[in-house]
């Protein structure tokens, strides 16, 4: 279950934060003395020429890779190239763990290197065409082979599980693998910051103290109590910018890329953060662990239902009749993948519902409704963001709001100036609260 194992590994959390205020009701001196200047609404800017080439060509490779992840592992299946392996990965491993190991490991050799072109056009030549990169040919090379390791080690320490389940309980695997998937997805939440991200990039403290002091302030408002701020050296990689919150319990966590720090002003930077904080205080993150089990659950539990109609007809092609043999990996793949795209809808929507609430906090903690307007066109801009995609790409592939509406709302809400209760203002805290 490759597949479900990267979307593990991959749950990264985006998610930014904003400056303290003096009681909860009402934004700092400090905070209304700079909005006096700038108060009106933002207007959202067209995209240019060169964000919609990126933006047309992004759906044609996302269309593309859609389709290679259905191609990929067929090819492994129904050319009997899977079963061929399994008999290798026997001959090496002698025993049922270590046959799935090295199945495993000699899965993902294969497929990383089937993958390597795309990944290549994809991730290094179309992100320095559009100027959108900073990264040397070798630290792209060395970063791909650091998520292989990733993924191999990950993969080869919990794959035994589902296997075993398949084995033991072939009519209620899936259910069973589903309800362990929540305790793994923690985990992983909990060790990625401090075990998985660090190999990618340098994390440290923020270099500019003052701005330091003001998202501790917020997070203090927001009700986030020990906070840390890290700044990521991620101008090594990318001009793009981005900020979020990564971890859980001990090892939660404010990472602000470099490139954020360096293009955004210090109250759009605090919008942004905001928005991140508001992911954490709102549970968005063990929330969507739960969801994600769900969307688990469905997606394994119609793999079941359907695996059958393949063992009937393509037995003897496939080389094997069981999910429980190594050799179905790719199979489950193949119809995780195929199910999971049916789900991706409705997984989207729950994500766009969660981002819009966390712009919602945001706005509410900071008052700063033009800085977060000004923060999310400069996001557009460094980003070659289109503001007004169409609706299948809101559909299938934008798991936040679009870019102007985002912006709308910004200069539309604003409940205090019309006497109204904002929606979580119940959930600040006072600066000068213990």
């Amino acid at each position: 279950m490759r597949a479900l194992l990267f979307c593990a590994v991959l749950l990264p959390f985006v998610m930014p934060a904003s400056s303290a205020g003096q009681e909860a009701a009402t934004a700092s001196p400090e905070v209304e003395d700079e909005q006096t200047a700038e108060a009106g609404p933002v207007a959202v800017p067209p995209a240019t020429d060169k964000a919609m080439r990126y933006y047309r060509s992004g759906n044609v490779l996302w269309a593309i890779e859609v389709l290679l992840g259905l191609l990929i592992p067929a090819a492994f299946v129904f050319t009997g190239f899977s079963a061929r392996l399994r008999e290798l990965a026997r001959r090496v491993g002698r025993n049922w763990f270590l046959t799935l190991v090295v199945y495993f490991v000699l899965f993902s050799l294969v497929t990383f290197v089937i993958g390597l072109p795309w990944a290549y056009y994809t991730e290094f030549v179309r992100q320095h065409d559009y100027g959108l990169s900073n990264q040397t040919l070798g630290k792209w090379f060395g970063d791909s082979l650091k998520g292989l390791l990733v993924g191999v080690v990950i993969g080869s320490l919990f794959l035994w599980v589902p296997f075993l389940l398949l084995a033991k309980s072939p009519r209620r695997w899936w259910l069973y693998t589903s309800i362990l998937m929540v305790p793994f997805l923690l985990l992983i939440l909990v060790i990625a910051p401090i075990w998985i991200d660090p190999l990618f990039n340098d994390f440290g403290p923020m270099k500019d103290r003052g701005l330091e002091h003001r998202i501790l302030a917020l997070a203090d408002r927001a009700g986030i109590e020990g906070s840390r701020v890290f700044e990521v050296d991620k101008s090594v990689d990318t001009k793009a910018v981005n900020a979020y919150v990564a971890g859980l319990f001990g090892t939660k966590r404010i990472v602000l890329w470099d490139t954020i720090i360096a293009k955004l002003t210090p109250r759009e930077l605090l919008t942004v953060v905001g928005h991140e904080m508001g992911h954490y205080v709102l549970g968005h993150v063990p929330k969507t662990v739960a969801f994600l089990a769900l969307l688990i659950l469905f997606t394994l539990y119609l793999a079941h239902r359907t695996a059958g109609f393949f063992f009937s007809r393509f037995a003897p092609r496939m080389g094997f009749a069981s999910l429980a043999d190594i050799a179905a990996l790719p199979l489950l793949i193949l119809l995780s993948n195929l199910f999971s795209f049916l789900m991706v809808p409705a997984a989207l929507a729950y994500s766009r519902h969660n981002e819009h609430e966390a712009d919602r906090f945001a706005l509410e903690v900071t008052r700063d409704n033009h800085a977060f307007g000004t923060a999310f066109v400069k996001l557009q801009t460094e980003n070659l963001g289109n503001p007004r995609p169409g609706w299948l790409y809101v559909l299938w592939r934008a798991g936040h709001p679009p870019i102007g509406a985002r912006i709308d709302f910004a200069n539309a809400y604003r409940p205090w100036e019309k006497g109204e209760a904002p929606r979580y203002e119940k959930l600040f805290r006072a600066a000068d609260s213990p």
